[in-house]
């Protein structure tokens, strides 16, 4: 039996996957948690034999226990956590306790917006060169319940900036920074700098044998690459480096030590600028690792676009509908926006992290007919974008939100759920969301 003892703080997917693998690893493990905990995840925790308490975090528990498991969820800013520090208790996240315990490759993403949409392209293209691979993370699979059988040799990892604040040693052979973009400021004190620094964790334990695959046109990311020790593969509108990907007179084109080839943009599967960017990053990284241009290219084209992100849901009455339900803050409406054909009738609201809508407004008054907006967000929204749109309506649920939009819209119009909010004041997540707005599309 490992003789120590692990206190972990969180029982969702990354919660209960740190207490399977301690487990798994002969550890004593306790978990706090200021949630209810679900009856399947009780079950879980008793056919474990782990201690657990819900609705409180008791600050004897750092009587007991050796070190922490932080989920992402949690904020480092409860009381158990700060008591923890000042008795300098070891605290680090889910995705650090994994990376502790397996030897498998690692390909990381993170960045404001794209991470689901490139961790599942670099997926696909891995698995179309016949690798053994798995993807987790902050997609919703706990990277530590995937090792416990250690059975994959490659872990393609979707990683936010709540999983980067508490790593030590986790170190990826491939990094991808997408962007940084204003976003969940509510957990960085205003503070976007914090955020940003945050995001630059990714490669802080990277060496010289490793990639560090950013966007170059993004001048937050700028300021650090001096002090990155990885081989850097630039991506973006224009690239003076040696090697990395650019996008230019309608094709991008993608140069590594192993690799290099063009393609058009018209035969890629993931459209709009966005998307463009994406693909280069997925297939920076795949080329650098030596898999062959060819399978690259044909997965580039046979890719199948991510459940809630940018997501055709149907046509009624000649009314197009769009399910971007994963975009929760003003960047990814940007994409959805310049991406979508005008005019759009636009379902947005929920949570505000922080928004700044001024990037926005142009688009909206050039694309946007009218507004339904849902949830707690609707003094800024109404004050924003007044001028901007014909209409704006309120709804508290989706099915309504739908309905109004649907009524607002003419046949050609698209009705476009991109919300630039967190889904938690009406919704379990953004997946419950973007799946009320579907059901409610084909009920009308």
């Amino acid at each position: 039996m490992n003789n120590s003892n692990i206190l972990i703080i969180g029982a969702g997917v990354s919660g209960i996957g740190a207490v399977k693998l301690a487990r798994h690893l002969d550890y004593h493990v306790r978990l706090t948690s200021t949630d209810l905990i679900s009856a399947s995840n009780k079950n879980i925790l008793k056919n474990l034999s782990v201690e657990f308490e819900e609705g409180q975090n008791s600050l004897s528990n750092l009587d007991w226990t050796d070190f922490i498991i932080k989920s992402p969820g949690v904020s480092p800013n409860i009381p158990l956590l700060e008591l923890a520090r000042k008795r300098g208790i070891s605290i680090i996240s889910e995705v650090e306790f994994a990376y502790r315990n397996t030897n498998a490759k690692i390909l990381a993403i993170t960045g404001t917006n794209g991470k689901t949409t490139t961790a599942s392209l670099l997926w696909h293209i891995m698995q179309n060169a016949d690798l053994n691979v798995a993807l987790v993370g902050n997609i919703g699979i706990s990277f530590s319940e995937t090792i416990i059988d250690n059975k994959f040799d490659y872990y393609v990892l979707e990683i936010s900036s709540f999983q980067l604040e508490d790593i030590s040693t986790f170190k990826p052979d491939v990094a991808i920074l997408l962007n940084i973009d204003k976003d969940h400021l509510d957990r960085y004190n205003n503070d976007f700098d914090f955020y940003v620094k945050t995001k630059m964790r990714i490669q802080m334990n990277q060496d010289l044998e490793d990639s560090f695959i950013y966007f170059s046109n993004d001048k937050n990311i700028e300021v650090y690459l001096n002090t990155i020790s990885a081989i850097k593969y630039p991506f973006g509108d224009s690239n003076t480096s040696k090697f990395g990907g650019v996008l230019l007179n309608d094709k991008i084109t993608i140069k590594t030590i192993k690799n290099n080839f063009t393609m058009t943009i018209h035969n890629l599967a993931l459209q709009g600028r966005h998307n463009f960017y994406n693909s280069m990053a997925a297939s920076i990284a795949a080329s650098a690792m030596g898999i062959n241009k060819e399978i690259i290219k044909n997965s580039l084209s046979d890719f199948k676009a991510v459940e809630h992100r940018l997501e055709f849901v149907g046509k009624v009455a000649g009314v197009n509908f769009i399910n971007d339900s994963k975009a929760t803050n003003c960047n990814s409406v940007y994409y959805a926006l310049e991406t979508t054909h005008a005019p759009i009738v636009w379902i947005c609201g929920g949570v505000d992290k922080g928004n700044d809508y001024n990037i926005l407004k142009e688009l909206v008054k050039e694309k946007v007919k009218s507004i339904v907006f849902l949830g707690e967000n609707s003094n800024k929204i109404i004050s924003n974008f007044n001028d901007s749109v014909d209409t704006i309506l309120d709804s508290s649920i989706m099915e309504d939100a739908v309905q109004k939009a649907f009524k607002l819209a003419d046949s050609g119009d698209t009705v476009l759920l991109s919300p630039a909010c967190s889904s938690f004041d009406l919704f379990q997540n953004y997946e419950h969301r973007g799946r009320l707005f579907k059901n409610a599309v084909l009920s009308i």
